[in-house]
């Protein structure tokens, strides 16, 4: 009687193991999902950083919308120009002539440089200090409570007296500064040569209101306007430089513009040449600071 009880456990088993079998081959051909292969190819030609500088969480997602033809292969800021060819070699089109994106500041004053400063006793964030009233004179200007240099994974930019400062050596333009400054003072721009002239104030107001909370802010006076056609004032008083008709080869206007500025807000940001390098070779380098997340919180005595 034992071996009968046996028997019919096994073939019991046998025939669910062969019913199983069917069930999931069949489920495989049914819901079966084609993949195309270029994906992976993409997403072993992207350099795997998954920064979000694309806008896609990572970089395979960005490889599939790739792919799907939904973005611009040209978009991996980490990569830059050589991945964007390996890309368009493997989906097998030509590759537009195109500039990677590097952030400017929009602010050139320090804590010295900002009139109007009061005690902030906050959570020392730029984003939570956007949103109380009177932290400073200039409600343009950058904070200074390093949210940016949290954000960047690449240690290519830091807090220089108050004031943000890219380390243009170390920036691969993943554009988490940009996406994180609750102000909005830093922008990605096109970097058609290493160095680039930039507009280093956004204080939107008139000259002698700039002048009241800022000693070095753009007072509107509209010379760089008249110096070049590059320069529009779309946005009320402070200048705006059109980068998409910039033309690093010509740069005589751009010169007369820049050394007509009185309040000097036109500067030339970029990696430093070997001549800034030499002359700067002498001066000793001061200590990065680092972000201090405490709130109030943390330095609250209780009693009781």
């Amino acid at each position: 009687m034992t071996w009968l009880i046996v028997i019919l456990a096994t073939g019991t088993m046998l025939v669910l193991a062969v019913f199983m079998t069917y069930v999931l081959g069949w489920a495989n051909r049914t819901f079966h999902v084609e993949v195309d292969p270029r994906i992976d190819a993409v997403n072993e030609a992207l350099p795997g950083a998954n920064c979000s500088g694309c806008g896609y969480v990572g970089c395979n997602e960005y490889a599939e919308a790739v792919v799907a033809g939904e973005v611009p292969i040209d978009k991996c800021t980490v990569g830059g120009v050589s991945c964007a060819a390996a890309l368009a070699k493997i989906l097998g089109v030509e590759l537009d002539r195109s500039w990677p994106y590097r952030p400017v500041v929009h602010c050139g004053a320090t804590y010295e440089d900002r009139l109007g400063r009061n005690d902030y006793r906050g959570e020392h964030t730029c984003t939570a200090a956007n949103v109380v009233a009177g932290v400073q004179g200039c409600t343009y200007s950058c904070l200074g409570f390093e949210d940016c240099v949290g954000a960047c994974e690449f240690d290519a930019i830091h807090m220089v007296e108050g004031l943000a400062v890219v380390d243009y050596q170390k920036c691969v333009g993943c554009g988490a500064c940009e996406r994180i400054c609750p102000r909005h003072i830093i922008t990605m721009v096109p970097f058609k040569k290493e160095r680039m002239l930039a507009v280093t104030c956004c204080n939107k107001d008139f000259g002698k209101d700039v002048k009241a909370v800022c000693k070095v802010g753009c007072i509107g006076c509209k010379a760089c306007g008249r110096a070049s056609k590059l320069f529009g004032f779309e946005d009320d008083n402070v200048p705006v430089l059109d980068y998409e008709k910039y033309d690093p080869e010509q740069m005589d206007e751009l010169q007369v513009a820049l050394e007509k500025c009185p309040q000097k807000r036109l500067l030339v940001v970029g990696k430093p040449s070997e001549r800034d390098l030499a002359a700067t070779a002498g001066e000793e380098v001061g200590e990065i600071l680092q972000p201090d997340f405490k709130t109030t919180v943390d330095d609250t005595k209780w009693h009781g």
